[in-house]
């Protein structure tokens, strides 16, 4: 199991190797808790947030995966994505990332976009490039990514998710947190950080009821 990791200068890959635990997340072994809760975006639901890069191919991997195990969550659970922004240089596929998220069009573009990045080498950074790509595009409707894009709206997103990235210090991709506060640790494989997060939604909902009778 692999993510992308932050270093002082440069992009590396680090492995992550544990025995998966067969019991319920256990926390220093399937999670861990952060110091620095992050606020969720919905505080009536149950937030699964995952911080990502289109540069990253373990994200790239993971993304189906995620993407499929949402579709089942219950009403009282989201997705939440947002781009990490190491350097500035990211800021233009944290973009792309704003306009997926408000064209509602993650799960038809993010594939074309992984694809394009990691198989076809195209710099989907550059605005131009980006926006001549997506045009061409069949898979999605081009016209609202782009539209999404273009709007005010998507650049001042991507700067708050550089904002994110360095407030909350997110080190790796993927990095996903359940609540706003329970960290995965990816161990074995992508489905078994998939289990943790079900696992993690349970506990937040069990914790929410306990408060609530009190």
């Amino acid at each position: 199991m692999k993510r992308t990791t932050k270093p002082a200068a440069i992009l590396l890959s680090l492995a992550l190797a544990f025995s998966a635990s067969a019991q319920a997340a256990v926390e220093g072994v399937d999670y861990t808790v952060l110091k620095k809760p992050i606020p969720q975006q919905d505080a009536s639901k149950i937030e699964v947030l995952e911080f990502f890069g289109y540069f990253c191919v373990h994200c790239q991997n993971f993304d189906p995966v995620l993407l499929s195990y949402s579709k089942t969550f219950p009403k009282d659970v989201y997705l939440r994505t947002e781009h990490v922004v190491w350097m500035p240089e990211m800021l233009g596929l944290a973009r792309v990332a704003a306009a997926v998220n408000a064209s509602g069009l993650k799960y038809q573009a993010n594939p074309a976009i992984f694809k394009a990045v990691h198989e076809q080498k195209i710099n989907l950074a550059d605005t131009a490039t980006f926006k001549s790509w997506a045009a061409a595009q069949k898979s999605f409707d081009s016209k609202k990514l782009i539209a999404a894009y273009d709007a005010p709206a998507s650049l001042a997103a991507a700067k708050k998710m550089q904002s994110l990235t360095e407030t909350y210090r997110i080190e790796g991709t993927p990095d996903v947190i359940v609540g706003g506060k329970y960290r995965v640790i990816f161990n074995s494989d992508w489905a078994n950080g998939q289990k943790t997060i079900g696992e993690l939604i349970n506990k937040v909902r069990q914790e929410r009821s306990s408060k609530a009778v009190r």
